[in-house]
């Protein structure tokens, strides 16, 4: 269960579009860095994908603390669909990868995950 930031609406809406539309349903998690990050939302698998589009930075108001959720990105204003979620405190990474969410529940099962490992479903359910 991740929340998601309305503060940086654009970072946002782009996970939430592409979750509702399905676009998650069945990608894996190409990479698992212990101690640091999982990262998934590439449709092809490898680390090279993307939703055929990408999108402007937005400020980086918060830490890359243990349970972050932020954008991949290739460089400045390149982020698409692919996320990763911090595993620990990482202080020293550079503000270059937007946050927009946090993991609420199940922060366990993300520290279980493996390279390979499938999104079944990422569905949106609106608490308000």
């Amino acid at each position: 269960e991740i929340e998601i930031f309305p503060d940086v609406p654009l970072a946002s809406s782009n996970f939430l579009i592409l979750a509702s539309n399905g676009f998650y349903d069945g990608l894996k998690f190409h990479r698992v860095e212990s101690s640091f990050v999982v990262q998934g939302g590439d449709p092809l698998g490898d680390g090279t994908g993307g939703p055929g589009y990408t999108f402007t930075d937005e400020a980086v108001t918060r830490d890359y603390t243990k349970g972050m959720v932020a954008y991949a990105n290739a460089g400045p204003n390149t982020n698409g669909s692919q996320f990763f979620i911090m595993l620990e405190e990482k202080l020293d990474l550079p503000k270059r990868y937007t946050i927009f969410g946090n993991v609420l529940n199940g922060m366990d099962v993300v520290e279980k995950l493996a390279v390979g490992d499938i999104m079944q479903r990422v569905f949106i359910q609106n608490l308000n």
